[in-house]
């Protein structure tokens, strides 16, 4: 569990950052070169290596080289792991926020029931 623990905050570190969440999106599309994906990011090149070696630290993209091209894929699972634990969350808080509703037309019944006891 550690692990997944780690892992999981990894992917939310790469994701924290707009530049990275950028590249996801490109990649969404397919691969992408990293010429291809640093090109509309104004920085220079190692700080945007930075943001890919980020990327691949926490799962979220893989890269491989041909020749003197690396090309960049992403890596759905990490991202769906993220997902599971929002939706996880989601469901934590929608059922306390019914409790708390639950609980607060109780109150108001029995305010109303008390008032026209009067």
């Amino acid at each position: 569990m550690p692990n997944q623990i780690e892992t999981l905050d990894n992917v939310f570190h790469a994701l924290a950052d707009p530049t990275r969440r950028a590249v996801l999106h490109q990649l969404s599309g397919g691969e992408a070169s990293i010429s291809e994906l640093a090109e509309p990011h104004d920085m220079a090149l190692p700080s945007f290596l930075q943001h890919i070696q980020v990327l691949e630290d926490s799962g979220l993209i893989r890269s491989k080289k041909i020749g003197r091209v690396r090309t960049c894929r992403m890596e759905p699972k990490q991202l769906s792991k993220a997902e599971q634990w929002i939706s996880r969350q989601q469901a934590i808080w929608e059922a306390r926020l019914d409790r708390m509703e639950a609980y607060l037309d109780e109150l108001e019944r029995k305010e109303l029931h008390r008032g026209k006891s009067k």
